[in-house]
């Protein structure tokens, strides 16, 4: 099944398609500056029943370098099977369009990313004949950005700072730039950003943090995500004021009860809860009327 962090790794060039001619410093190649970007078919299936699928194509067409091809692809962990597929993705769209082919591969770990850099040959040592070294982007290479200034100036190379680096200790610092960006910007241009954000990073520790950055930053946002967000933040954030305001009064709260407190997902039953904690003189009061 493929995951969030997988589509938002490589659909975030689908979303800015100038992103990659904009990586030339990450990567350390000479990245052409295309006056035209084409999203492309990813179906590579061919007469045989024998079904493939890359995850982004994209057509750049610059005017001093002519076109080129780049297939993107997401990889989350290490798969001895996945570069004799990546060649073939290379070959046939090489073949089929007649096009230079290059393959970009966006990991969110460095020892997936580092053993995705590896020149991979077909043959034999003495007989290579076909060698796949695709350029790689990760947390080893991908800038950190945490200047919501620098941020601002480019949501897209920060949004994906954010999702290669989705597991290091500076991820609190780029999402805290990037929602402090995201402030001054239209709403349907924030929307995507914290959608591919929110992808990105599922599953990891940070989208708490990031969930929470959203409900407070971006409380005038509208979009389904952002919406989600805020609701969860506004439910936890009632859930602390509850066992803050019986912890204050000096009542005991049980396991089950501060359980029940904090798997509450709904603000309107929280809220109820927050104005019943002043004034009951046990925790059990707080849960009458829900229990009738």
């Amino acid at each position: 099944m493929v995951s969030s962090p997988h589509e938002a790794m490589h659909r975030i060039f689908q979303h800015d398609l100038h992103l990659f001619s904009r990586l030339s410093g990450v990567l350390g190649l000479p990245l052409p500056s295309p006056v035209e970007v084409t999203v492309m078919p990813t179906d590579l299936t061919e007469a045989s029943p024998v079904e493939r699928r890359l995850d982004t194509l994209l057509r750049l067409d610059s005017a001093d370098d002519g076109s080129l091809l780049l297939a993107i692809e997401a990889q989350g962990k290490k798969d001895p099977a996945k570069p004799a597929s990546w060649a073939y993705y290379t070959a046939y769209l090489w073949t089929k369009y007649r096009l230079p082919t290059a393959l970009l591969v966006v990991c969110q770990d460095r020892a997936t990313a580092e053993w995705a850099e590896r020149s991979v040959s077909s043959g034999p040592p003495h007989l290579p004949t076909l060698t796949l070294r695709p350029a790689v982007l990760g947390p080893h290479n991908m800038p950190v950005i945490t200047d919501p200034d620098e941020a601002r100036a480019d949501l897209a190379l920060t949004t994906l700072s954010a999702i290669t680096h989705a597991g290091d200790p500076d991820i609190g610092a780029i999402l805290k730039a990037l929602s402090t960006a995201l402030r001054d910007v239209p709403e349907d241009v924030a929307d995507p950003i914290i959608e591919f954000t929110t992808q990105g990073l599922e599953k990891r520790p940070a989208l708490e943090l990031w969930r929470n950055l959203v409900a407070v930053d971006l409380s005038f946002y509208t979009s389904v995500i952002s919406e989600e967000i805020r609701d969860e933040g506004r439910a936890q954030a009632h859930a602390e004021a509850i066992l803050i305001i019986l912890e204050q009064r000096g009542l005991t709260i049980s396991d089950d009860a501060r359980q029940r407190i904090t798997g509450c997902d709904d603000p309107e039953v929280l809220r109820r809860w927050v104005a019943r904690a002043v004034t009951v003189s046990s925790v059990d009061e707080i849960f009458a009327d829900e229990d009738a």
